[in-house]
């Protein structure tokens, strides 16, 4: 029996973030899936190695994570991939970024975890050692080498998409790009990607909106009633005077 999706690792390559936005070009364009798969392996011909003898090779696996992620979601995922990409469709280039990282985070909970770990550790001292991300991320999904490789593959990626930068001392890593976010639509989509990453389906709304595992983005703080509200899929449920918790409906 496969393990729950929120224990697979599956994001086991680097991604760079212009192979996602072209993903979501094709199919804002409306093609289908063979078309995409087409696109992309012609987009990857000699960028991604091959992988030697393997039965998948790199390139067939970094195609996989795109597709996952913005076409062959699962059935749970549709509806908050549909309006990830109708944000896509009407945000500014600059906001882009934090729906393409909220949908890695729904569709591999295991970005979410690294990204979580690696957040934790910059907030804390300033600096993530990859060491100790790995050591973490290991704890939670198990003492293997393919963890391992996984993890180092994410951090390569996040350092790709310039929310990490590499230090002068090797293995250490300074936060990198940071970007304001304000946009109510926005926000609630990244909380609602943030419960399919989690290991519930509801949390109280002010951790989510400082969650670590967003770490490369600041979220403006607004009424939860305002956030729930633009999303159909979230419910509110207030606790005390201060603590209002959502739920994935």
């Amino acid at each position: 029996m496969n393990p729950p999706r929120k224990q697979q690792i599956g994001f086991s390559q680097r991604v760079r973030l212009e192979w996602l936005q072209y993903t979501t070009n094709l199919v804002l364009a409306g093609n289908d899936n063979a078309a995409v798969n087409s696109a992309l392996q012609e987009l990857l011909q000699g960028k991604v190695s091959v992988g030697g003898n393997a039965v998948r090779g790199n390139k067939e696996k970094v195609i996989t994570i795109l597709m996952k992620i913005w076409l062959t979601v699962p059935d749970e995922l549709e509806a908050t991939r549909n309006g990830g990409l109708e944000l896509l469709h009407t945000l500014p280039r600059k906001d882009q970024i934090a729906v393409h990282w909220g949908m890695a985070m729904a569709a591999y909970p295991f970005w979410a975890a690294v990204a979580a770990h690696t957040g934790r550790l910059l907030r804390l001292q300033g600096t993530a050692a990859a060491a100790h991300v790995q050591r973490r991320v290991r704890e939670q999904y198990g003492e293997r080498e393919t963890v391992s490789r996984a993890v180092r593959r994410v951090i390569r990626t996040f350092v790709d998409w310039k929310v990490l930068t590499k230090a002068e001392e090797k293995g250490i890593y300074t936060q990198g790009a940071s970007y304001s976010i304000d946009d109510p639509k926005l926000i609630s989509w990244l909380i609602e990607v943030s419960l399919h990453a989690g290991s519930n389906s509801s949390a109280v709304i002010k951790n989510l909106l400082n969650s670590t595992s967003l770490f490369p983005f600041r979220l403006t703080h607004m009424p939860a009633e305002h956030l729930v509200s633009l999303s159909p899929r979230l419910e509110l449920l207030r606790q005390g005077l201060d603590e209002d918790w959502v739920i994935l409906k």
